[in-house]
């Protein structure tokens, strides 16, 4: 049973399941480098040896992890984004997703959600690269109740898991964790126009589409929770009718939601139109509140939505 998060934040949420499931099978690892989160001192105090700090060395980190996994261990890892994806990559390709090894990289900090800790923190490029590792899934949760479901499904997984984390206590996109499973979720009624997203800018877009009904615009919104791996035809089957799809993401315009979505459209999509909405290509090097930044960088509520309208006034 999926334990409750509702009020709790989305890392909480996810290590709680984490902790559930380690205090039931004693091989279940998890390792830090050193991040913190308030429901992970439960685990470290009464799983004690199932829990390492490894410290400020994340490609050791991946290191320990991959030894862990060939001698049958479940291992979850966890940093800060860039520094367990960027930092750690070779680490990632050749130690654990060329032998396929089971080991959960859980990423904190998706986005902008570290903003006032400025460029080393902001987690805008790991997408793009972590795509590119054919044996790995990547999950982007955006609430609490998906995220401890993504923390089962990496569990249950034999293959490689990559999975980001927001930070707070956001509002409940997925009321049941089964949904989870299908790795998208229909949160307004499919329209000629349809907005793509995923994690925190799920919530944005819900916003999005009240504004932009002021202007007597009709959109469907879908949060794609699954980004790698995304089966084309049930993708094309869900959104194949749309007139215009929309991607709106938290990542750079490079290799995120956007390409992704842009890939399949190439292929199967025929004549349907795609805007996409992201960070433009280039370093990000203002610090500040992930509102400040929205707006900054052209993502906030008022900023999509004229894009959109100028687009469709095209």
């Amino acid at each position: 049973m999926i334990v409750d998060t509702l009020a709790v934040d989305i890392r909480d949420a996810f290590f709680d399941e984490v902790f559930r499931l380690a205090s039931s099978d004693k091989n279940l690892i998890f390792i830090t480098a050193d991040a913190d989160a308030f429901s992970l001192r439960q685990f470290k105090k009464t799983l004690p040896n199932q829990f390492i700090n490894v410290g400020v060395a994340e490609q050791n980190m991946i290191s320990v992890a991959s030894g862990l996994a060939l001698c049958g261990k479940k291992v979850f890892v966890y940093a800060i984004i860039p520094f367990v994806t960027l930092r750690c990559y070779e680490q990632i390709k050749v130690n654990v997703c060329s032998m396929k090894l089971p080991v959960t990289i859980v990423g904190a900090g998706a986005g902008l959600s570290f903003g006032d800790d400025g460029p080393t923190h902001h987690a805008v490029h790991d997408i793009a690269v972590m795509r590119v590792l054919p044996e790995i899934t990547i999950l982007n949760p955006p609430d609490g109740p998906s995220a401890a479901a993504c923390a089962g499904i990496a569990y249950e997984s034999r293959d490689p898991v990559y999975i980001r984390l927001d930070k707070g206590t956001l509002p409940l996109v997925y009321d049941n964790p089964e949904d989870v499973k299908t790795g998208f979720n229909v949160l307004k009624p499919l329209k000629n126009i349809n907005i793509v997203s995923t994690g925190f800018m799920t919530h944005k877009v819900m916003d999005v589409a009240e504004e932009l009904k002021q202007h007597s615009i009709n959109v469907g919104v879908v949060d794609l929770l699954r980004l790698k791996p995304v089966d084309p035809s049930s993708f094309m089957e869900l959104l194949g009718e749309s007139e215009w799809l929309i991607t709106v993401e938290e990542n750079s315009i490079v290799g995120g939601l956007g390409t992704l979505v842009g890939e399949i459209l190439c292929e199967y999509g025929g004549t349907i139109r795609l805007k996409r909405l992201a960070l433009e290509d280039k370093q990000h090097f203002a610090y500040g509140s992930r509102e400040w930044l929205h707006h900054h960088y052209g993502l906030s509520v008022e900023s999509i939505t004229r894009a959109i309208l100028g687009d469709l006034a095209c």
